[in-house]
């Protein structure tokens, strides 16, 4: 008899498993077709209406990055109960609309047009109360950056290894040739730059989570954005422990930042 229980529990936790697919959203600010993985719970036919959680791609990447690289991550959507939606940020587009090169609005793009298209396509919360937003390094600072700047879309933020403070390193990952050049136009890089965005806060008005290993080249400008959070009084969660920027840490974080993101959903509803 225990045999046959214990069959029956292995076969159902084969049969439950979260959807992966792949969709284009077409881009009307960009004129493009962009693509995205979507990820859906096993459930997801029986299901009202479920929290998002969108989910950004580093510097170099793509939207398979995170599919392909944090194995197994996407069993969270079961989890959970969420849809998780990972798009296509370009390879070194640091989610901006770039103030010299209009073929870059990947502001727009990821907090209105994608949304949108999500929205209209699967069934969502369609309020801020309902959609978070996460990334890693490039994507950890595009996710506050869109968070801060469109708080009426999404209600929690998550930073992976994030890139909260751009001034610091003026000759790379092409930041450059979103922004102009340090040198030449720096009002560009103090207004984009996340730690000169904290008064858009107020305490309380995003759920927010950080993360950043001890090790990475990245921590000194996370542990600063910590402290300014503390100056400003703006609640946060802060983690750091042992690690560097690479994909062992983030498959670790990523487990966190969707807990968070669980937890912001379930005390929302």
């Amino acid at each position: 008899m225990k045999s046959i229980l214990a069959f029956f529990i292995i076969l159902s936790q084969i049969a439950s498993a979260a959807v992966v697919d792949t969709i284009q959203t077409y881009s009307t600010s960009m004129q493009k077709n962009i693509k995205s993985v979507v990820i859906t719970p096993d459930n997801y036919s029986n299901a009202k209406e479920l929290p998002v959680v969108y989910l950004l791609h580093g510097y170099g990447g793509n939207h398979l990055d995170w599919i392909n690289k944090a194995k197994g991550f996407e069993k969270a959507s079961d989890i959970y109960n969420m849809i998780i939606v990972c798009p296509d940020g370009g390879i070194s587009s640091w989610y901006w609309d770039s103030p010299v090169d209009k073929t870059f609005r990947y502001e727009t793009y990821i907090s209105d047009e994608l949304v949108k298209s999500v929205d209209a396509k699967y069934k969502t919360i369609k309020d801020r109360k309902g959609r978070a937003i996460s990334g890693l390094s490039m994507g950890g600072q595009g996710a506050l950056y869109l968070a801060f700047r469109h708080q009426n879309v999404f209600g929690a933020v998550g930073s992976m290894s994030g890139g909260v403070d751009i001034r610091p390193f003026p000759n790379s990952w092409d930041m450059a040739k979103r922004l102009g050049t340090y040198a030449d136009q720096s009002e560009h890089w103090e207004k984009n730059t996340l730690i000169n965005m904290l008064n858009l806060l107020t305490p309380n008005s995003l759920a927010i989570i950080i993360d950043c290993g001890t090790e990475d080249f990245f921590y000194k400008v996370n542990e600063n954005l910590h402290e300014q959070l503390l100056y400003c009084n703006i609640p946060h969660d802060y983690i750091t422990r042992s690690g560097v920027h690479n994909w062992p840490y983030w498959t670790n974080a990523i487990k966190y930042q969707l807990l968070f993101m669980h937890n912001y959903f379930t005390n929302e509803q």
